[in-house]
């Protein structure tokens, strides 16, 4: 039978965001691409550090720990293909099973997301992160500063999500931001039966709601939360959105504006999701972080 991704969850993210490449790259900004693959090439036998990505990636692969394969983990990368070596070595000293990999040099990578069905994408790329969501693939820009900890909570995966222009799309927060709170208030009371219109991250959450259901006795479990601005009422359409689409989150936290950097530090996420650029520069001292460039106030 032919090989097929079909069925699994299929994460693509770029080398920088599931390795620490960071000096490597200001060597591409200093200097060339050929400058770059030399450093690359340098130091292929010298393992990269962790990236804001690695947490996740190495706990949802622990799927895959009974031998069946539910979790498809792909390279997609601006990087060349000689680079690409030192990326898969990587790999395989931080014992991540990644045997897939698409490297363009330099061209835009996100076209490849449709051919792979993937679920997800993070990539330190503005543009091919808005492309990618334009195409209609959940992605986000990753913050390469994360605080980064793939051994803490060993058997649980925990991704936390925002939830206007991320889990549900900006249809109140446009409110919010044309007319002002008590119009947004008013507006969510008055639509409160009615489920918020999907977000580009509602497939990712179904995607990972299918493989905890099919995950059966493993021991990695996924625990997810909602972290948002929204307060009571605006709380309840948001819940009520969930309940419509039979997915249920393990915690919510309606902080009313408050920053979420601290209540993400007591979450202890291996990723959180946001739209805005100063809700994840608070989040990003709690764990890796990524922006979702879409909507009203994305930035």
């Amino acid at each position: 039978m032919p090989v097929t991704l079909e069925g699994k969850l299929v994460v693509a993210l770029s080398s920088r965001a599931l390795f620490d490449f960071e000096e490597e790259n200001r060597v591409f900004e200093d200097a060339d691409d050929s400058a770059y693959m030399a450093v690359q090439l340098d130091r292929l036998d010298q393992p990269a550090r962790p990236g804001a990505a690695f947490p996740l990636v190495k706990k949802l692969l622990a799927f895959n720990s009974d031998g069946q394969h539910r979790v498809e983990v792909v390279i997609l990368s601006r990087n060349d293909p000689v680079s690409g070596l030192r990326v898969f070595r990587s790999a395989e000293a931080a014992g991540l099973s990644v045997e897939r990999g698409v490297f363009t040099r330099g061209k835009a990578p996100y076209h490849y997301l449709n051919p792979l069905g993937a679920h997800l994408f993070l990539s330190a790329d503005d543009g091919d992160v808005r492309a990618a969501l334009a195409a209609g693939f959940p992605s986000a820009r990753v913050y390469p500063q994360s605080f980064v900890d793939a051994d803490r909570h060993p058997e649980e995966v925990r991704i936390a999500f925002d939830g206007d222009a991320v889990l549900f799309s900006d249809e109140a927060e446009q409110v919010f931001q044309k007319d002002g709170l008590p119009a947004f208030v008013a507006h969510e009371r008055h639509h409160v039966r009615r489920p918020l219109p999907a977000g580009p991250f509602k497939p990712l959450l179904e995607a990972l709601h299918r493989l905890q259901s099919a995950s059966g006795a493993l021991p990695m479990r996924i625990r997810s939360a909602l972290v948002t601005a929204r307060s009571a009422p605006a709380h309840e359409r948001a819940v009520r959105t969930l309940m419509d689409w039979n997915i249920a989150v393990d915690e919510a936290m309606f902080l009313g504006g408050l920053p979420k950097g601290p209540f993400l530090k007591e979450f202890q996420p291996d990723f959180f999701f946001d739209d805005q650029a100063g809700h994840c520069e608070s989040a990003s001292m709690a764990g890796p972080t990524g922006q979702v460039l879409s909507g009203v106030v994305s930035g």
